[in-house]
């Protein structure tokens, strides 16, 4: 009997869907399976798919006291890899405040010829919570350093103190009063996971308010839909090894910058906001990142809008792993990637 109905399944899924049929669209059960560390990409990468789950996946303080002390503590371990990062890559961090807001001035030793009076706006990840101070400069330590132009990193409020929309306030006034001083056909704003839906959520708000767009975008694996839709939070659960799963640590710290607000307002989760007009776009992931399929219809819908944009997906690659190893030249890869379509799309 058991097979008859397995049969009378697969006869009614390939039935056209305008046969008239109702179909019952049942989800698919996946069968326990060990998944192997690919032998395709680097030893550095293969290292980190290998690695063990981020420690606090889903240790969830209960008190904005907990929340503080868990955030510190994941930013001082960040920070001490820093010294040696700038060492590297030739590259030099400075505090800075504009218009009230805290950021950073990163710029490398020597800056490209093409990139001379270019700028590049940087917002940090950390799922709107973690990541304060210089240790949210690395991903813009990075592309200062691989792809030799000045980067200034926005070092926005966060919660448990300053909910929505104190994060997307400071980098739009940072934005706006850079755009004052710089030419925005020379500038360009990037960043990922809570960057990159700041990235988005930041040329929406340029557009409602009339002023400059950037020249380009590069939102890396972008939290661009927080009310959890997306595949990828089903195939990619307990696969990506730096988010893990929905509902554990990243999107109760979503929640925190969310406060109550209707996670469909394009603000939270630009993918539901109007993509037209938007300049060109270049988005980064990986097959294994929980966040793929956020990143995915972010690329179908500019696409769909005529806006132009490139897609890179890395192999074997979780959430954000594109800059967690220097020594990967997937690392390389992935920026100079982001800095020729820069260079593509920026006046000089």
């Amino acid at each position: 009997m058991k097979l008859i109905q397995q049969i009378a399944m697969t006869l009614l899924a390939m039935i056209p869907a305008h046969a008239g049929i109702t179909q019952t669209l049942s989800p698919r059960e996946v069968p326990a399976k060990a998944i192997p560390v690919p032998g395709t990409v680097s030893p550095e990468i293969q290292k980190q798919i290998a690695a063990p789950l981020t420690p606090t996946w889903n240790v969830i303080p209960t008190t904005a006291d907990g929340w503080r002390e868990q955030v510190a503590a994941g930013a001082l371990a960040a920070e001490k890899g820093i010294p040696a990062l700038l060492k590297k890559l030739n590259v030099r961090v400075e505090p800075t405040v504009i218009d009230g807001v805290k950021a950073f001035i990163i710029t490398p030793e020597t800056i490209a010829e093409e990139n001379k009076n270019r700028l590049l706006i940087h917002v940090h990840g950390g799922c709107f919570v973690s990541s304060p101070g210089l240790s949210g400069t690395v991903e813009g330590i990075y592309m200062a350093g691989l792809e030799h132009v000045k980067v200034i990193s926005v070092d926005y409020r966060m919660p448990p103190d300053h909910p929505y929309p104190a994060a997307l306030d400071d980098a739009m006034t940072v934005w706006s009063a850079t755009a004052k001083t710089h030419d925005p056909k020379k500038m360009a704003i990037f960043g990922s996971s809570a960057g990159g839906n700041l990235t988005l959520a930041m040329v929406l708000r340029a557009k409602r308010d009339k002023l400059p767009l950037p020249a380009a975008i590069a939102p890396g694996t972008p939290m661009s839909d927080l009310t959890g839709t997306g595949d990828s939070f089903q195939t990619n659960s307990m696969l990506d090894n730096v988010l893990v799963a929905s509902g554990a640590s990243c999107d109760q710290r979503a929640a925190l910058y969310t406060n109550g607000h209707d996670l469909k307002d394009p603000m939270l989760s630009p993918v539901y906001g109007d993509l037209s007009g938007f300049p060109p776009t270049i988005l980064t992931t990986g097959t294994r990142d929980l966040l793929l399929s956020n990143t995915v219809r972010v690329h179908r819908k500019l696409r769909n809008a005529g806006v132009p944009s490139t897609l890179q997906v890395f192999e074997g690659q979780s959430h954000a792993q594109y800059y967690r190893d220097i020594n990967a030249p997937e690392t390389k890869e992935a920026f100079d990637e982001i800095g020729m379509f820069f260079n593509q799309y920026l006046a000089r």
